[in-house]
């Protein structure tokens, strides 16, 4: 469990006598809730359990949850983040960084959505006695990556669970949730740390210029590491500084450069420029850009206010597609031409 998650444990410390049979953990990503969720359910599963609910890391539950051995244990995952990551990853954040591959989704490429095959498999196994005659746990994540169809079969479960069976969801989009399944969980805000405590914290994992990736990843601490560690600097760069310095040029040079990166980086990277733009525009303040920002207010001078807002929609839209089967290179020319149309 990470430190800033404390004053969230201590609520459930609190929960002992009526612990609910659903819990919903929400809040921004890549700030450790899956970390959480991942703690809570040894805690659950554990046979000895310590006074203040951590578990006792000694007794055989402990042990085949550290294996990823625990038959009373079911992780739910897209098939994309299990194979990235692999089963038996003990490295639960990961989820939330959402790593990619180099290149746009194929239709070869594992789907980054939970299907309803998932949930029929656990729903054959859940109404079994446990295996410790003890609790089960169910960690499901991410939950908005829940199909029409596997939300219905989930939502099934928790109308109707199981005895001694918790299912633990972790969401980064609590409005991407079906209101009926967000009605039987108890919801739980997971806090974003400060940024003193989050700049410690990636400073002791070894982080160089943590400062600017948390900047960059909007405070969020473990995307900031995972960014620093996933070796995307140079293309980020090349594609802000045609974000920079607008042209056609540009725009046609740093396609073909970036065409085999991946499509959901490049589209966050540019939701994030265009915040930046749109709040120095109208407030003058800035969150993801600092080492930018000169060139940043340079530009709010001029935007158009019309064709930013219209961007900005059309930017969240390009993101509902990016794991569609595209080509990249093109798609890099329509967002950075569309951009250079702001200051036409």
């Amino acid at each position: 469990m990470l430190h800033w998650h404390l004053p969230v444990w201590e609520q459930f410390a609190r929960m002992k006598k009526n612990f609910p049979h659903a819990i919903l953990l929400h809040g921004p990503a890549g700030t450790g809730k899956s970390v959480f969720a991942e703690f809570l359910a040894k805690s659950l599963l554990c046979e000895d359990r310590q006074q203040n609910g951590y578990a006792c890391q000694t007794c055989p539950s402990c042990g085949w949850f550290d294996q990823h051995a625990h038959l009373d244990y079911r992780r739910i995952l897209p098939a994309a983040l299990e194979e990235e990551k692999g089963a038996a990853d003990d490295s639960a954040e990961a989820a939330e960084a959402e790593e990619e591959k180099p290149a746009g989704r194929t239709a070869r490429e594992p789907s980054r959505r939970i299907g309803i095959d998932q949930v029929r498999q656990l729903a054959e196994t859940i109404n079994l006695s446990t295996h410790r005659g003890g609790q089960r746990v169910i960690c499901l994540w991410p939950a908005e990556a829940l199909t029409t169809e596997s939300a219905n079969a989930l939502l099934k479960m928790l109308e109707e669970p199981p005895p001694q069976t918790v299912f633990i969801l972790v969401t980064n989009n609590i409005n991407a949730l079906l209101p009926t399944i967000l009605s039987r969980c108890r919801k739980l805000s997971m806090p974003m740390p400060e940024p003193a405590v989050a700049l410690d914290w990636l400073k002791a994992q070894g982080v160089d210029d943590a400062e600017t990736w948390l900047a960059e990843q909007g405070g969020a601490p473990i995307a900031a590491r995972d960014a620093a560690e996933g070796g995307k600097r140079n293309e980020m760069d090349a594609f802000l500084s045609a974000l920079a310095s607008p042209s056609v040029d540009a725009a046609l040079k740093t396609a073909e450069k970036l065409q085999r990166s991946s499509a959901r980086h490049i589209i966050a990277w540019q939701q994030r420029w265009l915040y930046d733009l749109l709040s120095l525009a109208m407030s003058g303040r800035q969150r993801y850009f600092p080492r930018y920002r000169k060139t940043l207010e340079v530009q709010a001078k001029k935007v158009n206010m019309d064709e930013l807002l219209r961007l900005i929609r059309k930017t969240a839209e390009r993101n509902r597609v990016a794991e569609h089967p595209l080509v990249l290179r093109l798609l890099i020319e329509d967002m950075l031409l569309d951009y250079n149309r702001l200051f036409s």
